[in-house]
């Protein structure tokens, strides 16, 4: 199959390509240039495939959480392309995408993203062996102090909340990470590779039911907050 998938819920722009077995990627550590680079990404890797944009059987997406305008921005290039070339779009967890970069096999993972105004967005996982995950608990926003964890022998940590939150988070955990990098951030080749096995599973979309995950709808934080930070 052939599928586009587009990562854009974090400070990360990044955009991959399935075609057959293969996937190829790019990826930019480039805050507040998404919507500048995101195209262009897309056509290069359409262009080193030798693929024109109709050849394309999906779409895929990191539906959030993340930041706003990150998250709609991907949302809304993926369902455009969708109706474009009239293909279905697929959603995926942003936050299971980034459990992906985690680089053990044994033990749990705690994906963790800084939702900013002293929060982070959370979930745990499992790697099922097969290249997929399986899902320990359910995707939060909260405060890094008042974070709960399903049991776990070992964990693992990655995302940007550990390198915000590292001393809080370290608190939670019922002992030292065996790995832990918070400078991992959500990527569009683990979107891919989820929103295969999605597409396989037949849990495609219209892309005009391709909706966003924001896990909260405060977008900042008000002058009097600010003033009590």
């Amino acid at each position: 199959m052939n599928l586009l998938a587009i990562e854009t819920a974090t400070e990360a722009c990044s955009v991959a390509l399935v075609h057959g077995d293969q996937i190829i990627a790019r990826s930019e550590l480039a805050p507040r240039r998404h919507a500048e680079l995101v195209l262009p990404m897309a056509d290069a890797l359409l262009a080193e495939a030798g693929l024109g944009r109709h050849a394309l059987d999906a779409i895929a997406v990191g539906r959030g959480p993340g930041a706003f305008t990150g998250v709609r921005l991907g949302v809304s290039l993926a369902q455009g392309m969708a109706l474009a070339l009239d293909c279905p779009v697929i959603t995926v967890s942003s936050l299971a995408a980034l459990a992906l970069e985690a680089e053990h096999d044994d033990a749990a993972i705690l994906a963790v993203i800084d939702a900013r105004m002293g929060e982070i967005y959370a979930a745990c996982y499992r790697n099922d062996g097969q290249g997929g995950l399986v899902s320990l608990d359910t995707e939060r926003v909260g405060t890094a102090d008042t974070l709960s964890l399903p049991e776990a022998a070992q964990w693992q940590v990655v995302g940007s909340g550990w390198a915000t939150y590292e001393a809080v988070l370290r608190e939670r955990l019922p002992s030292a990470p065996v790995w832990a990098d918070g400078a991992r951030y959500p990527q569009a080749r683990h979107v891919a590779e989820l929103a295969v096995r999605e597409f396989q599973a037949g849990h495609a979309h219209a892309p005009e039911l391709a909706l966003p995950v924001y896990l909260r709808d405060k977008v900042a934080l008000t002058l009097v907050e600010q003033g009590r930070a």
